[in-house]
């Protein structure tokens, strides 16, 4: 996989299992990660800057 695609499938999957544990267990905290997953896509869209992209890099994944 590449930079790329792993950008768009963590985010997904932490959304996704947030909402899941919340709907499971009923405790409104979970979506607090949805809520800094979602505010980090906004902020990376307005900076161009994303963690998880340096994160990437820096372990070796490929670009394309």
């Amino acid at each position: 996989m590449s930079i790329k695609d792993i950008l768009r499938l963590v985010p997904g999957i932490m959304i996704l299992l947030s909402v899941g544990i919340f709907l499971a267990t009923d405790q409104k905290w979970w979506l607090a990660i949805a809520a800094f997953v979602g505010l980090n896509l906004l902020q990376s869209a307005f900076t161009k800057w994303c963690l998880l992209e340096d994160i990437l890099r820096k372990l070796g994944v490929r670009e394309n």
